[in-house]
């Protein structure tokens, strides 16, 4: 039974405490600089934490002779796929700009990837755009869309095809339990706008083991319309849980119930009706009852609130974004609500920054884990503002698309300012750094270095993949992943 506002209110007085603090080992990390840690100086307490740090994880990173990927020792990575030099199986150069990405079992040991193309905009204004495949195309104005991956005898041989196209936008989303990919447009732009003719900022899905279920691509409406990040699903209790990148105001954690009788399976929810089942926004409040407006007023790993959900009013936003249907004191908000990752009967979800946009205090990232049984969530990761954003000595910022681990914690791909690192999380509370993107698109004097996306394990544990956004480079990387202790009980079997 779900934990009622009123049962958090009472249990939470009975503590006698403000706010719930988890224990130690529920903590996943607090990066050196984060807000919970001690500022200025090397004191002790900053020495014992980079001690520790360098303690943590598969040791130090080794710069890249090809200047593409700096791995630990005893790791090695390889090009799956490339924009401007793989090609697809109908001969046109693999799209440009990937982002999240996920792994499913394929026939005969294969691996099989669907791989979002975040293109935004006029589809003229990109050199690699996904392809207008016939037949599985929503509308051809638009450039994004996923390509499916196709990776057997450990990357000798790659094959690539497009899954979807014709979306726009194509950012984040999540895997289901029944095998397929859920797409999600981070957009709002309506029919008549960068030549689209059809409206946008919708879930699609796609199969990455039958082409024919991709044909004729329809948006999952029911799902809502807002610019779209991450999803999970809750195979259970059958919930949809969704984030949403936006500001001005900032964006709102989602909640989706099927209709009563509705039972989840491949192609089930591109036939729902567009109004189907209930969508509904976060609302959360504190030990006494206080509602928070904005995740950024957390200042303390550990932090734990009771969550509500509101009823969204008009989920296709035919006249007003969704997140603008509210008034203040109706829901809470977080700035660049991102990743997503199902695991420990709950799931894990980030708010990527906080600047001058929230009215709480400025962070370089946090990362949630709600549980949908006590209808809780908790901070488990606050990172402190970056001072030294081109450094490479674990000060992490801009945490964005996430997996859990099978060898426990958490893979988080960076996408902040500076370096851009793959990181992980111990459950004993520490961060270390798994990679760190040495291609330079910048110039010697003003080196830029794009984010990590699409961060996710294979099936069976032995490859993380992952992606450089631009140009467009998806990785896999292997090495001796048991070094950390290994913990089972992750994903949908848990």
């Amino acid at each position: 039974m779900s934990l009622s506002r009123r049962d958090f209110v009472n249990r939470s007085t009975a503590i006698g405490a403000g706010v719930l603090i988890a224990g130690s080992a529920e903590v996943l990390a607090t990066a050196p600089g984060a807000i919970a840690a001690p500022s200025g100086g090397e004191t002790p307490a900053a020495e014992s934490a980079e001690a520790a740090r360098r303690a943590t994880g598969y040791g130090e990173l080794i710069a890249d002779p090809k200047g593409v990927l700096a791995l630990p020792r005893g790791f090695k990575y390889q090009v799956i796929t490339q924009t401007g030099v793989t090609k697809l199986v109908t001969g046109e150069s693999t799209p440009s700009n990937h982002d999240g990405t996920a792994s499913f079992e394929g026939k005969h040991g294969a691996t099989l990837l669907v791989v979002n193309h975040e293109l935004a905009g006029a589809r003229a204004n990109w050199p690699h755009p996904v392809p207008l495949l016939d037949g599985y195309v929503y509308d051809s104005g638009a450039a994004g869309g996923c390509t499916v991956v196709e990776v057997k005898r450990g990357g000798k041989e790659v094959r690539e095809w497009v899954g979807i196209a014709g979306t726009a936008t194509n950012c984040a989303g999540g895997a289901t339990p029944w095998g397929t990919w859920l797409s999600g447009e981070e957009t709002e732009d309506k029919a008549g706008k960068n030549g689209f003719l059809k409206d946008h900022g919708y879930i699609f899905e796609v199969d990455p083991n039958d082409q024919a279920a991709n044909r004729d691509p329809q948006p999952i409406k029911a799902l809502g319309r807002y610019a779209h990040e991450a999803v999970v699903v809750d195979q259970k209790r059958g919930h949809l849980y969704l984030t949403e990148d936006a500001s001005n105001p900032n964006g709102l954690l989602f909640r989706w119930t099927p209709p009563a009788g509705f039972k989840h399976g491949k192609g089930k929810l591109r036939k729902l009706a567009a109004d189907a089942g209930k969508l509904e926004a976060f609302k959360v409040f504190d030990s006494h009852g206080t509602f928070i407006d904005d995740l950024s007023r957390v200042t303390k790993v550990g932090t734990t609130y009771g969550v509500d959900w509101v009823n969204v009013p008009d989920r296709d936003a035919k006249t007003v974004s969704v997140r603008k249907q509210f008034t203040e004191g109706q829901v809470t908000r977080a700035r660049k609500l991102e990743g997503m990752w199902w695991g420990d009967n709950g799931f894990y979800f980030v708010s990527s920054y906080a600047r001058t946009e929230s009215p709480g205090a400025a962070h370089d990232g946090q990362v949630w884990f709600y549980n949908p049984t006590r209808r809780t969530m908790t901070l488990k990761l606050l990172l402190g503002v970056n001072t030294d954003v081109m450094g490479d000595h674990g000060n992490y910022d801009g945490p964005d698309n996430i997996t859990v681990s099978p060898y426990g914690g958490l893979v988080i791909a960076e996408d902040g300012e500076g370096v851009s690192h793959l990181f992980g999380t111990t459950e004993e509370g520490r961060t270390y750094p798994i990679a760190r993107n040495d291609l330079n698109i910048g110039t010697a004097e003003k080196p830029e270095f794009s984010e990590f996306t699409g961060v996710n394990f294979s099936e069976d544990g032995e490859t993380l993949f992952a992606n450089i956004q631009v140009p467009g480079i998806l990785v896999a990387i292997t090495g001796p992943w048991w070094r950390l202790r290994h913990r089972s009980g992750h994903g949908y079997n848990d």
